[in-house]
């Protein structure tokens, strides 16, 4: 199972890489390896805001439908197009092309409540 040092994680399994004030935001390989095969997301509007761990989205597994929460709070500047065509990306590429949003920041501080990867792996091998 992969867990990206760089990145912060959520006890809900998100992650969040950090570039300026702006957040990039998706689930983790453990997440996507629980789930299943992803069949469907569903994603808020551009320009909406979300705040930290209140849901933003769900994603649709052949298994099961999850609520996805935000782990910061802001503006959402972007949307992942890609995924609401092929939601079977995020089984192949949790990381990188599997991305959900794309937040600008409204309190950065509220990276300190995050998980570091150390203390997300240890969590979910619990």
């Amino acid at each position: 199972m992969d867990t990206p040092e760089e990145l912060l994680y959520t006890k809900e399994h998100e992650w969040v890489r950090i570039d300026g004030d702006i957040a990039e935001i998706g689930i983790t390989d453990y997440a996507q390896g629980e789930l299943g095969d992803i069949v469907f997301v569903e994603l808020p509007e551009v320009g909406g805001e979300v705040k930290q761990m209140e849901s933003f989205g769900t994603i649709e597994a052949v298994k099961a439908v999850s609520e996805m929460f935000s782990p910061v709070s802001g503006t959402i500047e972007e949307v992942n197009g890609l995924i609401e065509e092929d939601a079977g990306i995020i089984n192949r590429d949790p990381y990188v092309d599997g991305w959900m949003m794309k937040v600008k920041m409204s309190d950065p501080s509220e990276l300190d409540s995050l998980l570091k990867a150390e203390d997300y792996k240890e969590m979910i091998e619990e």
